[in-house]
């Protein structure tokens, strides 16, 4: 991976939260702690999240691996020293908070203590932050490009998870060169850079690398380019996949799903597929995370006397034991008959009963219920006493 000029203003480092010293051991075990804390998949919803999510993988892509690591010590050096003072017209700034890195990588207009293409800074420098070094030497991606799509869900498919056809457009790899770009399928390995991908000049003092103008810094060269692809090894079609959602989705989360994005070129890795997700509300079933939530009608009389109720789950009906003298509104716990979780078990089902009242009775049972209304009353049942606003 080539060198970009956004390095200049970011400490991967401190994202990492390590120090410059550490050893890649370090930074890998750093990253995958902060990676699996931040990833999005555990954090549904949470922007922040994501963002330091991207941040600490940003980090790694630069110094999980040794060579851009090198290359990005080497730039916060020279920027820690003085700031790449010492230049032809004069350049020169104190510290890093003062430092404008465009006057040093920008047009060439020779503005400002700046300098010119033809000076021959702007190709040294364009080399490494991918500018002005020509049309060929910037560097190839490394992996394909991400995707994102949006699909909707009934409540219970969220819930337990489902299985689910796609049709996407863009890059995939070519059927005919099987995604290498070669019409034999055999890349060879170029020769101007040895197959590193990026070539070292010396100008001056400085010892700079850029992407290798041959290959465009993908290490290889292809001399017998597919006539399919163009030897890009990807082609722009729509294709068919079957992705996994899995269990406990909630409405707005995006899931990843890795390698499931547009195709790299030349046999890179496939980008990522973003799925963002809208669950339906379902007329039984809401839920607090893990937790499903039912209310359930009931007669006061399965209140008062107690009993056995029917109630819904995802899967089926589970019988629900309902003690006598249950106040209407109490919420009833079935444990583990909730969502499905990651770690393999679920969440609980909250049963809250609600007593409904008969709008018609008939004769029988309007004398039988003035009957027990008496009876409460001599029991010397009272529903308001206690209450605040009783007389």
């Amino acid at each position: 991976m080539a060198m970009n000029r956004e390095w200049a203003d970011k400490d991967y480092y401190a994202d990492l939260g390590v120090s410059s010293s550490a050893s890649a051991d370090e930074i890998k075990k750093a990253y995958r702690k902060l990676a699996r804390a931040n990833h999005p998949d555990s954090n549904p919803g949470d922007t922040k999240a994501e963002e330091r999510f991207k941040k600490v993988a940003e980090a790694y892509d630069v110094l999980g691996d040794a060579k851009t690591r090198k290359e990005y010590d080497q730039l916060k050096s020279m920027i820690g020293k003085g700031g790449l003072g010492g230049f032809p017209g004069g350049f020169r700034h104190t510290t890093a908070e003062d430092f404008d890195i465009s006057d040093i990588f920008g047009s060439g207009t020779g503005s400002g203590g700046g300098f010119s293409e033809d000076s021959g800074f702007g190709d040294i420098f364009g080399g490494i932050f991918n500018r002005g070094g020509g049309a060929g030497r910037a560097a190839r991606p490394t992996r394909g490009a991400d995707v994102e799509t949006h699909i909707t869900l009934d409540f219970r498919e969220a819930a337990k998870g489902t299985t689910i056809p796609l049709e996407l457009s863009g890059n995939a790899p070519c059927t005919t060169c099987h995604g290498s770009g070669s019409r034999s399928g055999q890349p060879k390995k170029c020769t101007e850079c040895q197959g590193s991908g990026f070539v070292s000049e010396q100008k001056g003092a400085f010892g700079m690398s850029r992407p290798c103008a041959k290959c465009s810094g993908s290490g290889q060269f292809i001399d017998d380019p597919c006539g399919t692809c163009a030897g890009s090894g990807t082609v722009h079609r729509t294709r068919s996949i079957t992705v996994r959602i899995p269990a406990g989705v909630i409405d707005g989360q995006k899931v990843r799903l890795a390698g499931q994005g547009e195709a790299g070129p030349n046999g890179t890795p496939a980008g990522d597929l973003f799925v963002s997700v809208t669950v339906r509300p379902d007329k039984v079933f809401t839920r607090t995370g893990d937790d499903l939530e039912v209310t359930v009608p009931v007669a006061f009389s399965e209140l008062a006397l107690g009993g056995t109720i029917t109630v819904p789950t995802l899967d089926n009906h589970v019988k629900v034991k309902v003690p006598a003298g249950t106040p209407n509104g109490r919420t009833l716990r079935v444990r583990g008959r909730g969502v499905p979780k990651k770690s393999g078990n679920a969440g609980d089902l909250l049963v809250t009963v609600e007593v409904q009242v008969p709008k018609d009775l008939d004769p029988a049972a309007t004398t039988a219920l003035r009957t027990y209304a008496q009876a409460e009353k001599d029991s010397g049942f009272d529903p308001r006493a206690g209450w605040a606003g009783a007389r």
